[in-house]
């Protein structure tokens, strides 16, 4: 039988090649400085973790995430480095830190000034913190996800699900400047081939987006709400001639040098 661990975990890799693809852009961003202490926050099952190791070889590599699940994930794919189970915004450990790494985590942690602060406060000089975040609320599959929360018999218990915390490339920009010496800003659209039509597509939101929201509904509501979700996401994304459809997913790269 397959536990919750499992799906959860599971169901984010199914589309790993894809959803690591980002980090490693980011993480070939880094400036080229000597990092002996790396950190992996928000680091899933492990894959960011595993391209941070494969990109800075014989780097002192940890990670932590909010989720159990997700950490017994990253324990088994790499055992040899460690993983804790945390809380971004209630995250203590002093540092210094050669590299921060924050992989499609931030977009899911409040108060982002303070936040960021903290985390330059916690770099060694000459450190950087690497961050990359889905920048994909105004997308069809966002914009669509929170009106059929709204429009039906679960709006009451899905009000305030949704993700709306939103700044863009100026304001990090102007945020981190005042504290680093060097601030790279950038923002890059990527159109993944999904396989399988519109289901694909909600197959790739329920390791993401839609896990909020599931996570509210009983069995039976989630049937009809992933039901009306597809039929819509078929309408916004038609798949091409052979079956595919070509997710546009726009993202958010920082990279702020201390």
């Amino acid at each position: 039988m397959t536990s919750s661990t499992d799906w959860a975990a599971k169901q984010y890799m199914l589309f790993e090649n894809e959803r690591t693809r980002p980090v490693r852009d980011l993480l070939a961003a880094v400036p080229a400085t000597a990092v002996r202490v790396a950190v992996d926050i928000g680091c899933g099952p492990g894959n960011s973790t595993e391209a941070l190791a494969a990109r800075l070889p014989g780097t002192t590599v940890s990670g932590m995430d909010s989720s159990p699940d997700m950490i017994e994930a990253a324990r088994k794919r790499l055992p040899q480095f460690q993983f804790d189970v945390s809380d971004i915004a209630t995250w203590d450990a002093p540092g210094p830190y050669d590299l921060i790494l924050a992989n499609a985590v931030l977009q899911w942690v409040p108060d982002h000034e303070p936040l960021f602060a903290s985390l330059v406060k916690k770099l060694a000089p000459g450190g950087s913190l690497a961050v990359q975040m889905p920048d994909n609320l105004d997308e069809p599959a966002h914009r669509l996800l929170r009106e059929i929360a709204a429009d039906g018999p679960w709006a009451h218990k899905l009000k305030g699900v949704e993700r709306t915390m939103r700044y863009g490339a100026d304001w990090y920009y102007g945020l981190l400047k005042p504290l680093c010496e060097r601030v790279d800003v950038w923002r890059t659209v990527y159109h993944h081939p999904l396989a399988g039509g519109a289901d694909a597509v909600v197959e790739w939101f329920k390791g993401s987006a839609l896990r909020p929201f599931l996570a509210e509904l009983d069995d039976r509501e989630k049937g009809v709400f992933l039901a009306r979700y597809r039929d819509a996401i078929a309408k916004a994304y038609p798949a091409l001639a052979d079956g595919t459809v070509l997710l546009p997913f726009p993202r958010l790269f920082i990279v702020a040098t201390r």
